[in-house]
């Protein structure tokens, strides 16, 4: 009797906008897609998870009449339950949730955790399936705590990692503060910015701060392996962020915001003109991928528009899927998604003008 050949598996793409959430669905040959929404009409989305557990959407989105909050999907965002407790300071606090710019399942074998970044910088976490959220005070009573500075884009807690292999080890990045690490679940936290540079010291003279970080990352496959893209370059660490070094020789600019990597450790980057001009250089789309941990780097084009296209990509504007080879996503300011279902060798857009895009998720629903 011949074998039965597995069912393709389904992978959703999450478009969160500054005017609502837009999915587009394929399978994994990533030749056809269907698109729907908006979801969310009009609610500006910052960050937007799917749960590889269960056939569920989960935003950090914001709306003028009811502020920050986690909001839940279990029909494709046709409909949304709101948390009973979003992520929120004590009354009395001297600071509040401005946006909630990172939504993220915690370890696998913690089911029902979730992690929330928010801005101002602080880590909730939810452990009846983002029902309700608890500040982790370990982190907002550090004592660096009262040296924080904000960047000019806030004081924001945009990345939040869960080590694969250790479910107590979590790290955060800050802007523009830097890296900081639990190993002990979020009860307490160490800053870990050596090698990383002050990178406004005529406006912060504190010694310690002024480590402006952009985007982290960590390697599935290496224990400890983590990226940062960083106000000043593309930095490495391979012990678990203790110590960082700068790899970004071989890009055309130190600046930028998106990173991400594949499942088989591929590095990418979209470098960004500077920071008082935040646009590909030359009016030229370029992703930029490393496959030896930043030692080496190169141009990927094709398929890219390359004259006066003077666009940005956001912080959490580019993804990639599990898949093999790797499907890579970018989403730029003008609302344009560009896809690459071969590790970034060729690219094509899908359709669609969307508003200004915020967030980029690839998801393969459970089942």
């Amino acid at each position: 009797m011949s074998a039965v050949p597995a069912p393709a598996r389904k992978l959703v793409l999450l478009i969160g906008t500054v005017k609502g959430l837009f999915l587009y669905e394929s399978d994994e040959a990533r030749t056809q897609w269907t698109l729907n929404g908006p979801r969310l009409g009009g609610w500006e989305v910052f960050s937007v998870c799917g749960d590889p557990r269960e056939d569920r959407i989960l935003v950090g989105a914001g709306h003028y009449t009811t502020g920050p909050t986690v909001r839940q999907s279990r029909d494709r965002g046709a409909t949304w339950t709101a948390a009973e407790k979003d992520p929120r300071f004590p009354a009395d606090a001297k600071t509040e949730v401005k946006h909630i710019w990172q939504v993220v399942p915690g370890h696998p074998s913690q089911p029902g955790t979730w992690y929330a970044g928010v801005d101002d910088a602080a880590l909730f976490v939810s452990r009846d399936d983002a029902r309700t959220w608890t500040e982790l005070t370990g982190l907002t009573s550090h004592p660096t705590r009262p040296r924080w500075t904000p960047g000019f884009g806030g004081l924001c807690l945009h990345s939040v990692l869960i080590d694969p292999t250790n479910s107590r080890r979590l790290w955060v990045g800050i802007s523009s503060v830097g890296v900081f690490r639990s190993d002990d679940g979020g009860e307490t936290w160490q800053l870990r910015n050596a090698g990383l540079h002050n990178v406004a010291p005529q406006f912060i003279t504190d010694p310690d701060m002024g480590r402006c970080v952009h985007k982290l990352v960590l390697d599935s496959q290496r224990p400890g392996v983590l990226y940062v893209q960083y106000h000043g370059g593309v930095f490495m660490s391979a012990d678990a962020g203790d110590t960082w070094t700068r790899i970004s020789q071989g890009l055309p600019h130190d600046f930028g915001f998106p990173m991400t990597i594949t499942s088989r450790g591929d590095l990418f980057v979209v470098p960004l003109l500077s920071d008082e001009n935040r646009v590909v250089p030359d009016g030229a789309l370029k992703v930029w991928r490393s496959r030896d941990q930043g030692r080496t780097w190169r141009a990927l084009t094709d398929g890219l528009p390359q004259r006066e296209h003077f666009v940005g990509v956001l912080r959490d504007a580019m993804t990639s899927d599990p898949f093999s080879p790797a499907g890579v996503y970018v989403g730029t300011t003008a609302g344009e998604l560009y896809q690459s279902s071969n590790d970034g060798e060729t690219w094509t857009r899908l359709p669609g003008q969307f508003p200004r895009i915020t967030s980029v998720r690839a998801w393969v629903p459970a089942g």
